[in-house]
């Protein structure tokens, strides 16, 4: 498959603030990571990075929002000594970060509007399973018309190859 190589990996990582969730997502697989529907520190922030690149791979950048959480000194801090490339969109400026602000439509539109959450726990279920749909049985043009899982295993396949 061409192309596999010429993408870079880049997580985009973008808070959506307390109460709403928070979502990962690969510019290189599309792969989706999403946070529970919690207010966030940025100590939290750190830790489900840190998850995230246990699952997957070290990025060579995240591009953050501008929430408070994640405009701290202790994200700045962990992104040096981690050696992972930052960048922040402007405040009023989501089309910096258009693929994010698009994959959140979609989940708006597809999960949090349809649905009429009892409680947390059922919040977490119902986006997960989403979530899941979204990896395995989604394709997207992009990537040769691959689930971004499907992507993810020819990549991983190549990648061991090579």
């Amino acid at each position: 498959m061409a192309g596999f190589l010429e993408r870079s990996y880049s997580s985009i990582i973008v808070s959506r603030g307390a109460k709403k969730p928070a979502n990962s997502i690969s510019g290189m697989t599309y792969q989706v990571s999403l946070t529970p529907p919690v207010t966030q520190t940025s100590t939290q922030c750190i830790e489900a990075s840190i998850a995230i690149i246990k699952r997957r791979s070290k990025p060579h950048t995240i591009v953050f929002d501008n929430g408070t959480e994640i405009t701290s000194t202790a994200i700045l801090k962990w992104c040096q000594d981690t050696q992972i490339n930052w960048h922040y969109i402007a405040p009023g400026k989501p089309m910096q970060n258009g693929f994010v602000e698009s994959f959140n439509g979609s989940f708006r539109n597809e999960c949090l509007n349809e649905t009429l959450f009892s409680s947390l726990r059922h919040a977490q279920y119902k986006i997960t399973k989403w979530k899941e749909n979204y990896d395995k049985n989604r394709p997207h043009s992009s990537l040769g018309n691959l689930t971004p899982n499907e992507y993810a295993y020819k990549f991983n396949l190549q990648n061991q190859a090579a």
